[in-house]
This record gives structure tokens, C-alpha cells and sequence, in this order.
């Protein structure tokens, strides 16, 4: 598989569905009116019924059962609600699977909200705007394993692609650049180009496997994904040895390690609770 192959499949993507494209004109407009998003959302009832299983997972530690839409908007907040409503849109979108890596396409969520309240807790002990801004890239950047696993099973290439991807669980880009010719944040930022999200989300995105390419404007939240996506892998998040090279990572690019360290130490207990 070509780099040119796998961006003609971006290309002949369909259109966003409907809703979706009310959630990005709700998020554009910086006019939060809860009922708003909530009339939007209730259009989808499988967006609907994602949203409360999500609200009520251990990742966010609720104390008590959350089983309307309006109490879930007002307690996940506005900017999580969007996250996992456009995450599960896209996801349906795309209409694929994690088959190629071995994985549920479910396990696509679960790693999503993971890496959105990590940096929800993470960054948020550090830049609350930056925080408001990296919640939704963080829950997308992702999106592109769909594509990947597709062109991987179209070359007849998943019996080589899961080991290799399970032996470097803490550097999957490499596998994919390997495999397919571009890294999951390539794919992830040319289908966002294509469907026309906010370009912001693009730029955040699209140098998360490599933050040393980013423009000085983006860099700073490129370097926060590409920590987060470490350390929320998609085989072992959260193990000894990712944790070590994403402090490894936060020390090379001049972050605090106590916040880092409260984030990750809050996390690894939630990961506890859902089993």
C-alpha cells in the first residue's frame, strides 16, 4: 500500500452525515447552549445511548448512575460531550474496524476517552485553555487506525501487522509507516481535511507522531498528543514502560513531571476500577 493508495481512499470518503455536521457548526460557533447539543444530539439515538454508556464508565468516575442525555451533557461538560459524539459519528462513518490490529473497533472508544481524560487531567493541572483545546484531537487522533486496518487486510498483511504492532506497542507509528506508508496522524489529518473539520484540530493532529515537524504555533499541543498517544496505546496503556518513556518524552520537551505524575497515577487507578 502506497502512500498515494491510502490517500485515494481518504478521497473517496463519503460525506459526514447530518448530524455531524450540526455538532461542527454547534462546536464553531462558540455559543454553548446545553439544550442546543442536546437537541442536535438526540437525533442519533446510538450517539445518545454512547454518550451514557460512556458517562457512565469507571474513566470518568461518576458516583451515581447517569441515564439522561441533559445530565450527562451537564456533567461531562460540553467539550467531552462533543468529543464523544463526533468520536462515535466518525467511527460509524468510517465504517470499519481494529481487525488489522486485533482489537475490538470498540477498543477505539475505550482509547479515546482514555487519552481525552488524561489530558483533561494532565494538562489541566497546567493550562486550562490549552486543556479545553487539546480534548477533542486528543479523543479523534486515533480515527486513521480504521483506514490503516482496512489497507493492511486489503494487502493480506494482518498475519505480519499484529505482531509486529503488539512487539512495539509504545512506537505503533513506526509499524504503520512500515506497513502502509503513513502513520496513524497522517491518515487521521488528511481524513479531517477532507470532511473539513476545524483546521486547528488538523494541525494538532497531523505531527502528533512526530512533534519535531510541527510549526511553533502547534508544537506545544503536538508534543501533548504525542505523549498522551504514547501512554495510551492501544496494547499496553499505562504500563511501566510506556510511562518511562512518555516522562522520558515530557523531560525532553520541558514539561513538569509532577503533574505528569498525578495524571498518570489517577489514571492507572481508574484503569484499576473497570475490572
Amino acid at each position: 500500500m502506497t502512500y498515494i493508495e491510502l490517500l485515494k481512499r481518504v478521497d473517496s470518503l463519503a460525506p459526514l452525515p447530518k448530524t455531524l455536521l450540526e455538532i461542527e457548526e454547534f462546536k464553531k460557533s462558540d455559543n454553548y447552549d446545553i439544550s442546543d447539543l442536546a437537541k442536535i444530539v438526540e437525533q442519533d439515538p446510538l450517539m445518545v445511548s454512547t454518550i451514557l454508556k460512556t458517562a457512565n464508565s469507571a474513566m470518568f468516575g461518576f458516583v451515581s448512575k447517569i441515564d439522561t442525555l441533559s445530565r450527562a451533557i451537564n456533567l461531562l461538560g460540553v467539550n467531552f460531550t462533543i468529543s464523544i459524539a463526533l468520536g462515535s459519528g466518525v467511527k460509524r462513518a468510517l465504517n470499519s474496524d481494529l481487525d488489522a490490529y486485533g482489537l475490538p473497533s470498540d477498543e477505539f472508544l475505550r482509547i479515546a476517552n482514555m487519552q481525552s481524560n488524561f489530558i483533561n487531567i494532565w494538562v489541566g493541572r497546567i493550562d486550562t485553555a490549552l486543556k479545553d483545546e487539546l480534548i477533542l484531537p486528543a479523543f479523534l487522533q486515533e480515527s486513521g487506525k480504521f483506514l490503516i486496518s482496512d489497507a493492511v487486510k486489503e494487502e493480506k498483511k494482518q498475519s505480519d501487522f499484529i505482531p509486529a504492532v503488539n512487539a512495539k506497542y509504545e512506537d505503533v507509528s513506526s509499524v504503520e509507516k512500515e506497513f502502509v506508508g503513513m502513520t496513524c496522524a497522517e491518515v487521521t489529518s488528511a481524513i479531517f481535511k477532507h470532511w473539513n473539520l476545524t483546521q486547528n484540530i488538523i494541525n494538532c493532529i497531523k505531527y502528533s507522531d512526530d512533534p519535531s515537524k510541527a510549526s511553533p504555533m502547534f508544537k506545544k499541543q503536538s508534543q501533548i498528543l504525542h505523549i498522551s498517544k504514547i501512554i495510551c496505546n492501544i496494547i499496553k496503556p499505562f504500563n511501566d514502560r510506556v510511562v518511562q518513556i512518555a516522562l522520558a518524552k515530557a523531560k525532553e520537551f520541558g514539561f513538569e513531571e509532577k503533574p505528569l505524575l498525578l495524571a498518570i497515577e489517577k489514571m492507572q487507578d481508574r484503569l484499576l476500577e473497570e475490572k
